[in-house]
């Protein structure tokens, strides 16, 4: 009877903490519950249009720095020669609420709905009217992407050159971890508010005509774990002090029951 007790109470023990592993293994996956959804919208381009609150960079050049001075917010001299000022210096043009930015001379300009090519072109043309071949740059200062999951360095990642793809943006992370599923990586896209998520197999190389390929402002890339991974999550680090409690409550037990049959 006091066997059947004792054996009782060390499965009791043992599912008790085998709970716990398997609750920890749950929380591994935190975005398990996605939805693979992408609206037809989204499917459309794989370009990225100008999004309130983007940070455009715009400096306009010309044969004649001069005459372009106007369209520029600073500028700086060296040796003689008139050139637009280092990233560091230049001011962002804001994309307020309305999806406009101020721009000198011109006025209100309306970016909704326009790639940077696109807007690049309008400029171009705007300024065309007051300068002879003009040549116009516009780039984003806060193109973003978050990356999270199962990849050596995840975080939030700047790109300066205001465009990227997910296999560069998988290479800035690191790359996946040997326990990152790279045929359910997912993808999840805010324009607008309009809110699009996608699972990409990276493994096939048909995702290379996928919208989600070239990324877009604010993506977030998870990279979900493999059932290896989970596996392994389920050995909880404490196993081993649970197991020698256990060892020392059965010797404890087994002392106690000799000496009660005495």
């Amino acid at each position: 009877m006091n066997k059947n007790i004792l054996w009782m109470f060390v499965c009791s023990f043992f599912l008790l903490t085998s709970c716990k592993t398997k609750e920890k293994a749950n929380e591994l996956n935190y975005m398990q519950n996605a939805d693979q959804i992408a609206t037809e919208a989204s499917l459309k381009s794989a370009v990225s249009t100008i999004q309130k609150g983007d940070q455009l960079l715009i400096i306009v050049t010309a044969k004649n720095m001069e005459v372009v001075k106007p369209f520029n917010q600073n500028y700086y001299n060296t040796q003689g020669v008139t050139s637009p000022s280092s990233q560091n210096v230049e001011k962002p043009y804001i994309v307020d609420s309305e999806g406009e930015i101020d721009f000198p001379v011109l006025g209100k300009l309306s970016t909704t709905g326009k790639t940077l090519e696109e807007f690049k072109g309008e400029l171009n043309g705007r300024i065309s009217q007051y300068v002879k071949n003009p040549t116009v740059t516009v780039r984003l200062a806060n193109f973003k992407v978050t990356v999270l999951g199962e990849v050596a360095r995840p975080g939030q990642y700047t790109i300066p050159e205001g465009q990227t793809t997910l296999l560069n943006v998988l290479g800035l992370a690191g790359d996946l971890t040997m326990y990152g599923k790279r045929d359910d990586v997912l993808v999840v896209r805010n324009v607008n508010g309009e809110v699009t998520k996608a699972r990409i197999n990276i493994l096939d190389a048909n995702f290379f005509s996928s919208p989600y390929f070239n990324l877009k402002q604010n993506d977030v890339i998870y990279v979900s774990a493999t059932e290896v991974k989970e596996k392994t999550a389920r050995l909880d680090p404490n196993t081993g002090t649970y197991i020698a409690i256990a060892s020392m409550v059965l010797g404890l037990a087994g002392i106690f029951i000799t000496i009660f049959k005495k």
